[in-house]
């Protein structure tokens, strides 16, 4: 599907507090359905196998979906299978065609403890699910977190892996669901805001705010990561039960706020200075919106801050 650009002004400049609230309700509502798929194969599995390519809020979905679950009497936990990424060994690690250590490559996961962990969660056992510490790149099992599925409860593993045959091929009795931000920006027929765009300023806004990374690297690192998305990630969505769309309405609106600043301070000298204009002059079709009215539970939290979820 494709939103509409002056659909999209006009409720910016009129009631803009309503036009947000109802896009919410129309991601909750896309929640609501996604939990119905999952109790509905509860019976075969307590697992639930979440994907989707960088940028596509897989972690607020994630923890969204689970509190829907709380809510009708289902006891869910949120797993993010980053933590079980193995510690890296330069003489074994995948690596790019450029030569750096291919970090989108599902070589990087333990899928064979992955793989124990869902059978062991399946037969009622307990297990303690890792913590990756992204800082010190490396596994650290000592900081783990012990994990049992009592009758009726779920677990929810998230990951841009999540689909793989050697994930979820291993165990098609789980519930598979496949998220991105799938809906571009038209102005009439003419294209004014990817789909991909949205999922690029989610990251470069992240990076920027909260991992200390200027926008000139997350470009740098975005080629590689639309190329794992193309090797590891979209041949498996089709192994969906769901294909979720997680674009807001306002959020090219709210980035706005965020993204015009650190993509304008980019360097005129960067060579992808050309991709940079082409973004920046697709954000001035659109009105901003204020973050400040952005609710504390809006999937884009997970990208400016301020959210009420915690994925540890």
């Amino acid at each position: 599907m494709a939103y509409q650009l002056r659909e999209i002004n006009r409720r910016v400049q009129g009631d803009v507090t309503e036009f947000l609230a109802e896009c919410d309700k129309s991601y909750a509502q896309r929640v609501s359905l996604a939990a119905d798929k999952i109790l509905s194969n509860l019976e075969r599995s307590p697992i639930v196998l979440l994907s989707g390519p960088s940028g596509s809020g897989k972690t607020t979905t994630a923890l969204k979906i689970a509190e829907e679950l709380r809510r009708r009497g289902v006891n869910s936990h949120a797993v993010a299978m980053d933590d079980y990424f193995l510690t890296p060994n330069p003489a074994t690690a995948p690596r790019t065609p450029e030569g750096s250590i291919d970090y989108e490559s599902p070589l990087c996961l333990d899928m064979d403890l992955l793989s124990d962990h869902f059978a062991a969660l399946s037969r009622g056992e307990e297990i303690l699910v890792p913590r990756f510490e992204f800082v010190r790149q490396m596994r650290n099992d000592s900081l783990g977190t012990p994990l049992r599925l009592e009758k009726n409860e779920i677990a929810i593993f998230e990951g841009i892996h999540a689909l793989n045959d050697q994930i979820a091929g291993r165990h098609p009795e789980a519930a598979k669901l496949y998220i991105s931000a799938r809906s571009n920006v038209n102005e009439g027929n003419a294209l004014r805001f990817k789909g991909t765009w949205m999922r690029l300023t989610r990251r470069a806004v992240r990076d920027y705010s909260f991992r200390g990374m200027e926008v000139a690297r997350t470009l740098d690192m975005w080629a590689n990561v639309r190329r794992g998305e193309k090797l590891y990630i979209s041949p498996f969505k089709s192994k969906a039960d769901i294909i979720f769309d997680s674009s807001l309405p306002y959020e090219v609106p709210v980035m706005k706020h965020y993204a015009l600043p650190i993509l304008q301070s980019v360097p005129e000298e960067n060579e992808r200075r050309e991709e940079l204009l082409d973004l920046v002059r697709a954000f001035e079709h659109f009105q901003g919106i204020d973050p400040r009215l952005v609710a504390g539970d809006s999937l884009l939290r997970e990208f400016i801050g301020g959210g009420s979820y915690q994925s540890h």
